[in-house]
């Protein structure tokens, strides 16, 4: 869409300067992208859309190969922080507790010689995905959360967690976050912060950049870090505003074992090895 000459002016600049050089290093001819197994911050697909790459979701599992959706290069067929449309002959429902259920062709029989399993996903010819999600615009399937990932503030109300920690990753501060609140007062995080950035930040600010973990504790760096997760939890509703925060010095990674090799967080061992950070959060 149009957004006026300035911002297409500056666009045409980037695409010229910086963009070119992105095109380049993926071999000068990709036109298109398709991601799954994990959740894409929708700023990132604009930033490869604005470079023209087309960066888009896809959404399937094992057990419903090929898919069940997909963003596709069809007139009304693409929409940003969605998993795009439908295969075609493949049905979805919503159920009432935001499950995505699917039916189709492509859904499995079964698991091989896994009756009880089976019989666990299987219910009256849907499956169930164990993902939670919504229609949009009738048409989008959007994923929210993995069902088993959501959990209750020991108010009652129901948090989901993947969501909450794309939104505030869009922080260009804010490099991994994981939201702890699972039968809590209230929701905090756990951050790691984006080091090379925040270098550039306090350089610009004047601040003498020593060692990460001195920076973890700098009032100043605090204070905004405090400020970037206020302005992303105005998209949220009370009851999932972060209340407290803990920077963390050493990046999560696959060999250390605080996430999966597709980059998902084993929220139990980040549990388990910063329960000492998470419960001086609640003292």
């Amino acid at each position: 869409t149009d957004q006026g000459w300035w911002y297409n002016w500056q666009l045409k600049q980037a695409r010229k300067l910086i963009f070119s050089k992105w095109q380049e290093a993926l071999g000068g001819e990709l036109l298109r992208i398709t991601a799954g197994a994990s959740a894409l911050q929708p700023r990132l697909a604009r930033v490869f859309w604005a470079a023209g790459v087309q960066l888009t979701e896809a959404y399937g599992l094992t057990e419903t190969s090929p898919g069940i959706s997909c963003n596709q290069p069809v007139a009304g067929g693409i929409k940003i922080g969605t998993v795009g449309i439908l295969f075609d002959g493949v049905e979805v429902k919503i159920a009432e507790d935001g499950e995505i259920l699917a039916k189709g062709p492509n859904i499995m029989m079964g698991y091989y010689k896994e009756p009880e399993l089976t019989a666990q996903v299987m219910k009256d010819g849907w499956f169930h995905t164990g993902d939670v999600g919504e229609l949009v615009d009738g048409k989008f399937l959007k994923i929210t959360d993995r069902k088993k990932e959501m959990f209750k503030t020991s108010g009652g109300k129901y948090l989901a967690p993947q969501a909450m920690e794309n939104r505030f990753k869009e922080s260009m501060l804010i490099e991994q976050l994981c939201v702890i609140g699972d039968n809590r007062k209230f929701p905090s995080a756990l951050i790691v912060p984006s080091f090379e950035n925040l270098k550039e930040w306090c350089s610009r600010h004047e601040i003498p950049y020593t060692r990460d973990a001195d920076m973890v504790r700098n009032p100043k760096v605090l204070e905004k870090i405090q400020e970037e997760v206020d302005r992303y939890n105005e998209s949220f509703g009370q009851w999932e505003k972060i209340k407290k925060f803990t920077l963390l010095t050493t990046p999560w990674g696959i060999e250390s074992g605080e996430v999966t090799p597709t980059l998902k967080l084993k929220r139990r061992v980040i549990n388990e090895k910063y329960a000492s950070e998470i419960e001086a959060m609640y003292a």
